[in-house]
């Protein structure tokens, strides 16, 4: 019964974006038409994601309906009036500096190596070893379009002495810190994230944003928030997680998608986890030093069991979870904690810098951490949007390309393949419905057709739209026609046309000078010849 209702809701919803302006062909398109099955624009062959459409709201409910039945839940929320689970997304203005004391704060042992983070205050600046991850004074940070109760902070494990609301703390190394005053005042400084890590120390978060390529920043109005939707659009197609979204799939393709999604669900599909390296390996040493696992199990959407450290009075277990990637403490670490230890990015292999915060994937285990412009899809090496990704065999996918790696996707409707029955062509796989003139949908099956661009075109299309036009009989010329070409001019390999244009005389095989289309034999015809 279920999937009956799953085939009768099936829709593309035609009206969506019509008459958008196309970002790619300027005037050449006359505004967006979807194609009733092939996901394009019927006028200029483009994507969605090329146009000039606000997308917010289905992208929110895509990825609403991504994480709905899975420990995700909590990034989305249901619709009062009709119950569709809407992505809340993390979309920030986040406010830094202000007329106050600001400080400078460096582990000692690394201060060549990391970069001044300036830090306006409210009041004092505590000692070293009181320093914490939590940054109270001179953060503002308010959700745009978001619920409140987003984000929220972390509680204190036992033993640490949290940090009072009028002074300022980072996350820092266990080690010893130099404090260092800035004598003038830092100006307030606003900026609008379309999407921003949602961890409770806004300065981490505008840390990971730094640490990305400018043109990728997703700073709301810019290129980067441009390449977010675009990447949100491509990456997690609509149509490999809603039937109803497919074209006329069967009861039997219905089920079997469905059965695909419960798997990625329950498998493969997380949320990177913003962190700073100092602080898991806190946590691992203070597991290990309990007689915990050795590894980290932290959930990066869950909880993390924590014993306190040595003289916390014996306290036990605390939760550590609550805000999704939380990046510190809500509290101040004391100097006493791990060794020193060096972090290496599993992609680049290089080392982390002190002090900078890193995605973890809780299903390739806290062992492993990512610069965060290196937490890509192995496949399009395209910054996973979001820091969704998918975990398989070690690899870390966007959805697109998850689902390239379990089934066949079809070249013609972009869906991927759940029927036992399609063909392959040109190194690509096809519905035998889909197999199409990608011009005038003619089903293509036992037709002649010419690869045009990768993509499939009848000979009648193909003559009228893509042929060359032969210099000699200004005709165009066929595609299983042998012809001649000379830069940008073409010729039928025939007597009546390759020949030359003073004495007739046919240049098969022979020596000929090409003049703006017209050929000769010899510099003799060509002075004779009329221009």
């Amino acid at each position: 019964m279920e999937i009956e209702k799953e085939v009768k809701k099936m829709t593309l919803g035609h009206e969506f974006g019509a008459g958008a302006a196309c970002l790619k062909c300027k005037d050449k398109c006359e505004g967006f038409e979807l194609h009733f099955w092939r996901k394009i624009c019927r006028n200029c062959k483009c994507g969605l994601a090329e146009h000039n459409v606000q997308m917010n709201s289905e992208e929110n409910k895509k990825v609403g309906k991504l994480f709905e039945d899975t420990k995700y839940t909590g990034l989305i929320a249901k619709l009062k009036t009709d119950g569709v689970s809407m992505y809340r997304g993390n979309a920030v203005t986040i406010t830094l500096g202000g007329p106050a004391t600001a400080h400078t704060v460096l582990p000692a042992t690394a201060a060549a190596a990391v970069p001044h983070t300036t830090i306006t205050a409210a009041g004092s600046v505590p000692p070293a070893a009181a320093l914490g991850g939590m940054a109270s004074g001179g953060v503002q940070a308010s959700s745009v379009g978001a619920p409140p109760g987003g984000v929220q902070a972390r509680p204190a494990p036992p033993g640490v002495a949290p940090v009072k609301g009028n002074t300022a703390s980072v996350s820092i190394n266990s080690t010893t810190a130099n404090v260092v005053p800035v004598t003038k005042d830092e100006p307030l400084k606003s900026v609008t994230y379309d999407w921003a890590p949602p961890v409770a120390n806004k300065y981490v978060a505008v840390r990971y944003i730094e640490l990305l390529p400018p043109e990728k920043r997703p700073v709301t109005g810019t290129e980067g928030a441009a390449y977010r939707r675009q990447q949100m659009a491509r990456q997690l197609p609509e149509h490999d997680q809603d039937p109803a979204k497919c074209h006329e799939l069967s009861p039997a393709e219905v089920k079997q998608m469905q059965q695909f999604v419960r798997k990625y669900k329950d498998e493969a599909l997380g949320v990177g986890d913003v962190r700073l390296p100092e602080e898991i390996a806190l946590v691992q040493a203070a597991a290990a030093g309990q007689g915990g696992p050795g590894g980290a199990k932290a959930a990066g959407l869950g909880t993390v069991g924590l014993k306190g450290p040595a003289g916390a009075g014996g306290a036990g277990p605390t939760s550590a979870g609550g805000a999704v990637g939380t990046a510190a403490t809500a509290g101040a670490m004391t100097a006493s904690g791990p060794p020193q230890q060096s972090f290496s990015c599993r992609r680049c292999a290089q080392p982390m810098r002190m002090g900078d915060p890193a995605v973890y994937a809780e299903r390739a285990g806290y062992d492993k951490l990512w610069h965060p412009a290196c937490f890509v899809c192995c496949t399009c090496e395209e910054m996973l949007v979001d820091m969704i990704y998918f975990w398989k065999r070690g690899k870390l996918y966007c959805g697109r390309h998850y689902g390239d790696s379990e089934k066949p996707r079809c070249a013609g409707c972009d869906e991927l393949i759940f029927c036992n029955e399609y063909t392959q062509a040109e190194g690509q796989n096809w519905h035998l419905k889909h197999f199409c003139c990608f011009d005038c949908d003619l089903v293509l099956a036992g037709e002649t057709y010419v690869m045009e661009q990768d993509k499939p075109v009848c000979t009648p299309c193909y003559m009228n739209n893509y042929a060359v036009k032969c210099a000699g009989c200004a005709e165009a010329v066929e595609p299983e026609a042998q012809r001649v070409s000379y830069g940008a001019y073409h010729w039928h390999a025939a007597p009546q046309c390759f020949k030359c244009s003073g004495c007739a005389k046919v240049l098969m095989g022979q020596r000929f000078m090409a003049v703006q289309g017209k050929l000769f034999c010899s510099v003799e015809c060509k002075k004779n010849t009329p221009a």
